[in-house]
């Protein structure tokens, strides 16, 4: 009667785990184990909205588990010992996990699975949180594809649908003495500041497939304009769930497809096409991140390490605080501060004003989004960053300077999006709230600071220092 370890990572759900799945079909009980090792996140340790968000959904993880009779074991401490203790204890002979895909996570993998062998221990790595692996596709020079059109060209032409695996069921849920309690993992918050996160989210897989429902009934047959306006729930926002695992592109297709192929006489049927290629910037994402495991801490475009990035405390601080004094800036942070979350419109445009408009250096922008997003994911957040700075892969050029004003008035023309996360403004018609320094006495009046730089001067200043380093 053999045993097997499932080690739950970034896949915190019981349905569509292939790991899950084998180690049920392949023994006669299953320990399920989370160990908390954060000696061994060092540079990227998750940030404090990531920790929330892993709170809730190994909260929720340990409930699916309960309800078949089973409990999540968790652990702290050096992985490998953990495991080898934990295997020993129940009698195990293998250990099973999905792969990760962050180069740190990648070596860290490596160590343990080459240890636990060395202890006598089989170790099976899964595929799991992707539609493929980051190898499995390459140009016909066979080489790391560095543009997003033909990656999900090729990506696209092999998207079979696949049904997604069902919910595992172990014949028997294996359990040891001495799991620690959730709340000694320390994930959340010693000071109060969560309570807008768990206004706006419900973490965990159950939480994962009611925001999909909610997405394919209210928002996906208008997609493609929606997904613009900040002012709409017009996006999935199923990123935070991906970022957990506690949903996979495999069951997100699947529903999708099958909405559209079930849609009624006289329904719209969706175009799944725009969002299916969002999902694919998420994987190239993970292409770009395996292939070129320097771009968190270095720009993909080496001529970029000689940018003349303005160094300025005080400027980035004001732009963290959302008080820059452009406001659809200031209403992006703020609501990233409240919510853990910000329109992906809107972190373009306040990407863009850092680095272009502030001339901040990106990894700035990227690290305070690491620490304050619940979807803080190494891949996305590296492609995201880069791209806006201009310094990416298929990066957007670097004279492309979004205008915080035009933007807020072609996305937000009511100013509805602008008027809930900046309320000292929301008297003001719509359009003087896109440029309310016109009115320098109603700004002042309101308490709302005057534009921290100038929006025109300093593109120019920032297209100055990018011809300094494009000449060469």
């Amino acid at each position: 009667m053999s045993t097997a370890l499932v080690v739950f990572r970034r896949d915190l759900r019981l349905a569509d785990h292939p790991a899950l799945a084998a180690a049920c079909a392949a023994h006669a009980s299953v320990l399920p184990v989370y160990v908390h090792a954060p000696a061994e996140d060092k540079r990227w340790r998750p940030g404090a909205a990531s920790r929330w968000w892993l709170h809730h959904s190994l909260a929720a993880l340990q409930g699916e588990i309960a309800a078949q009779g089973g409990q999540l074991h968790l652990a702290r401490g050096d992985s490998f010992d953990a495991l080898r203790r934990l295997a020993a204890a129940c009698g195990a002979d293998t250990v099973y996990w999905s792969r990760r895909y962050e180069p740190a996570a990648i070596v860290q993998d490596s160590r343990v699975k080459a240890a636990l062998r060395a202890e006598g221990l089989a170790v099976e790595s899964h595929a799991g949180n992707l539609w493929y692996e980051p190898w499995q596709l390459a140009t016909a020079q066979d080489l790391p594809y560095r543009v997003f059109t033909p990656f999900w060209r090729k990506l696209r032409a092999q998207l079979a649908p696949v049904s997604p695996l069902a919910t595992a069921r172990p014949r028997a849920w294996a359990s040891l003495p001495g799991s620690l309690p959730l709340e000694a993992l320390g994930l959340l918050p010693t000071r109060p500041w969560a309570a807008g996160l768990a206004e706006a989210w419900r973490p965990g897989a159950a939480g994962a497939l009611e925001q999909l429902e909610l997405f394919a009934d209210d928002a996906l047959c208008d997609y493609a304009h929606g997904r613009d306006l900040p002012a709409r729930h017009g996006t999935s926002r199923l990123s935070p769930h991906l970022h957990l695992g506690e949903i996979t592109p495999r069951q997100i297709h699947d529903i999708l497809l099958r909405r559209a192929t079930g849609a009624a006489a006289g329904q719209r049927t969706p175009d799944l096409e725009p969002y299916l290629r969002e999902l694919g910037w998420r994987e190239f994402a993970h292409h770009l991140l395996y292939h070129f495991p320097h771009t968190p801490e270095a720009p993909f475009d080496s001529r970029f390490d000689r940018f003349d990035w303005a160094e300025d405390p005080a400027a980035l601080a004001r732009w963290q605080q959302g008080r820059t004094g452009v406001p659809l800036v200031d209403a992006g942070m703020r609501e990233l501060w409240h919510t853990g979350w910000m329109h992906n419109r809107v972190r373009m445009v306040v990407a863009s004003f850092l680095t272009k408009n502030l001339r901040q250096h990106w990894q700035h922008g990227a690290r305070w989004f690491w620490d304050t997003l619940v979807d803080a994911d190494l891949a996305n957040n590296t492609l995201g960053w880069q791209w806006t700075a201009g310094c990416g892969a298929d990066a957007a050029p670097f004279f492309r300077v979004f205008n915080p004003c035009t933007q807020a008035a072609r996305f937000d023309p009511q100013a509805t999006y602008l008027k809930h996360w900046l309320p000292e403004l929301a008297d003001l018609p719509a359009h003087l709230l896109h440029e309310p320094w016109r009115d320098p006495a109603a700004l002042a009046a309101r308490g709302y600071p005057p534009p921290m730089v100038d929006l025109a001067a300093s593109r120019e200043q920032a297209l100055a220092a990018w011809q300094r380093i494009a000449r060469h």
